[in-house]
């Protein structure tokens, strides 16, 4: 047998059961970043309940409950209902989120206050829901999802910048209360995604070809970063291989936020 098969079949089985038996939570799982990480884990062995407000395209194995983070009845309803579900929690993968577009004067208060409240405080309430069943877990694990925008100037982002930020550093406080506990927790960083938010946006340009070029040029890697690298990287943060790994920002952004190009 060649050498190298033996040492690539035993990783490959191990990636296959990685998560065999845990339960997770994908928030915004239906679509996205949150749809490829939902099939990944459950890839790996995972049994996956996706959170999100509309899972009339969510399919067996996948185990979908509307829910929408901005309500603290609705989070806690899902919540009650995963664990009545599987009997347990082990690992929370917070991704539910929206954009915003616009300098400073471009949002209003409202628009301010929902940004927020989806983006930030939701991680809080469906963490905060899920926080005695993580308690329980010998593998608790929670990943954030964040952005480069959290550490990079990026323009007519005012409003999700702040909110990203604000996961960053939610993230690295969540990840310094609950280590004695036994709960890691950390968070990825994408640069701009091939996702559907991101193809509305291009949708809306008055040059939909020049925007997207401006969006790939912008990475140093010169293209969009895949929902499934973000994917491997949130699954990585979450699974057995990342024990020693909390408060964790990890970059998944084509050389965006580290890397200039001559």
């Amino acid at each position: 047998m060649n050498p190298d098969t033996q040492d690539t079949e035993p990783r490959e089985k191990r990636a296959m059961t990685e998560f065999a038996g845990a339960i997770a939570i994908v928030t915004g799982g239906a679509s996205g970043l949150g749809a490829a990480t939902a099939e990944l884990l459950t890839e790996r062995g995972a049994h996956v309940a996706v959170l999100d407000r509309d899972v009339s395209g969510v399919q067996d194995p996948h185990f979908g409950v509307e829910c929408d983070v901005t309500s603290t009845d609705e989070v806690n309803a899902a919540v009650a209902a995963v664990v009545d579900r599987f009997g347990a929690i082990d690992i929370v993968i917070n991704n539910a989120g929206i954009g915003a577009v616009g300098d400073i004067a471009a949002n209003d208060d409202s628009e301010w206050h929902h940004v927020l409240d989806v983006n930030v405080v939701g991680i809080a309430r469906v963490t905060r829901a899920a926080l005695p069943q993580l308690r329980r877990s010998p593998r608790a694990a929670v990943v954030n999802t964040c952005s480069v925008a959290a550490s990079i100037g990026l323009p007519q982002r005012a409003l999700y910048s702040a909110s990203k930020g604000a996961v960053a550093t939610l993230t690295l406080a969540m990840a310094a209360d609950h280590v004695t506990e036994g709960i890691r927790v950390n968070a990825v960083m994408p640069g701009t995604a091939d996702t559907p938010w991101v193809a509305r946006l291009l949708d809306a340009a008055s040059d939909r070809d020049a925007a997207a070029e401006n969006l790939r040029r912008r990475q140093p890697m010169g293209r969009l970063v895949s929902a499934a690298e973000v994917a491997h990287a949130i699954a990585y943060l979450a699974s057995p291989a990342a024990t020693s790994t909390t408060g964790t920002l990890l970059a998944v952004d084509g050389g965006m936020a580290g890397v200039r190009l001559p």
